[in-house]
């Protein structure tokens, strides 16, 4: 049996990735893509961005939260991994640059997994390279498991691939594709891909060409900044999650035009250690379980409600460091395997 075997973003989950921080989890010191291209939060001074090693209280509770999340999917019967540790604090080199490395807190931004096939993604930040190292033992058991496994092209990230517009966004150019595998929603057949200061078109060019005619990429640029998954969240078939600050009727993707859409406005500013690494939208990033069933952070009680309001249930569990560390509940995991087959979405 395949290992990986994931078509949606709701059917019901059997196999997940769940990040892990270790002690010695760091932001990079010496990237400049993360110094000089990265999104400006608001309200957050940029010459402050946090660099080095990660304050080990915010690090004990980031443990704690991460190890609840784990025992709220091994009780709902959900087979959870781990990445492995790798010494990030090592300076990586490519004929272009050098740069140290990231953590592995989100493991969603770096594999992007569609049907059998798991994609290593060509990232926006060069401490993100080599993130993938920490999977190596997930890689082998694909590979036994019959799956596939590729790379993405790495790309040269130098300055020139990037863009400041007069609005201050940062953008990405198309010299090369670029894209993290946050940057993407699955809907069966149908990809959902954000450009932005994370991704650029010819990264979704060069995911259709490896996904082939079976699968249509929907391009999106709504929100500028990073991730898909602080303005959509797709919670089943019909369904959709919209970050109302971003969105509206007029500027909804033409894909959802037959779709309900909650219009979500009423979100929760989690707490944070010094620097807000993500905006307070990020409370919306969820995880479906199943068509019914949500895992919402625990502070964000007027989302539950709404769910609750569509018929979807909800089980709260706390992630009181998502901002400082910058990945929800949607951030920090990677589903493998879902129920569902790919024959059931035209």
């Amino acid at each position: 049996m395949a290992l990986v075997s994931v078509h949606t973003e709701w059917d019901p989950l059997e196999e997940i990735v769940v990040g892990i921080v270790f002690d010695d989890c760091q932001f990079p010191t010496t990237d400049w893509v993360f110094e000089n291209a990265h999104v400006n939060i608001p309200g957050e001074d940029p010459s402050r961005l946090p660099k080095g090693p990660i304050s080990q209280q915010v690090l004990a509770e980031a443990r704690e939260d991460l190890e609840a999340l784990v025992k709220v999917l091994e009780d709902l019967e959900v087979t959870v991994r781990r990445p492995e540790w790798v010494d990030f604090s090592k300076i990586c080199s490519t004929p272009y640059w050098e740069a140290d490395g990231f953590n592995t807190y989100c493991p969603r931004d770096t594999l992007l997994a569609v049907g059998n096939l798991v994609i290593e993604a060509p990232m926006a930040l060069r401490s993100r390279q080599f993130e993938a190292y920490a999977y190596a033992g997930l890689r082998r058991d694909c590979i036994e498991a019959n799956d596939k496994w590729i790379s993405a092209p790495k790309p040269k990230l130098l300055p020139e691939s990037f863009t400041v517009e007069e609005s201050g966004n940062v953008v990405l150019g198309e010299q090369e594709p670029i894209f993290d595998a946050a940057n993407v929603l699955r809907i069966g057949r149908d990809i959902l891909y954000q450009v932005s200061s994370s991704g650029n078109r010819l990264g979704g060019r060069w995911l259709q060409s490896v996904l082939g005619d079976g699968y249509r990429i929907h391009y999106t640029d709504i929100y500028t900044g990073s991730h898909i998954d602080s303005t959509f969240a797709l919670l089943r078939p019909g369904l959709l999650l919209a970050n109302a600050e971003r969105v509206s009727p007029t500027t909804l993707p033409v894909f959802f035009s037959s779709w309900d859409v909650i219009y979500f406005s009423d979100i929760v500013a989690n707490s944070y250690h010094e620097y807000a690494y993500s905006s307070p939208w990020l409370g919306m990033n969820l995880l479906m379980v199943n068509p019914d069933l949500a895992i919402v952070e625990s502070a964000q009680v007027p989302l539950s409600k709404e769910l609750r309001r569509h018929g979807i249930e909800v089980v709260m569990t706390p992630l009181r460091q998502c901002r400082t560390l910058g990945g929800g509940l949607h951030c920090v995991t990677l589903d493998l395997r879902r129920q569902g087959a790919l024959e059931r979405y035209g």
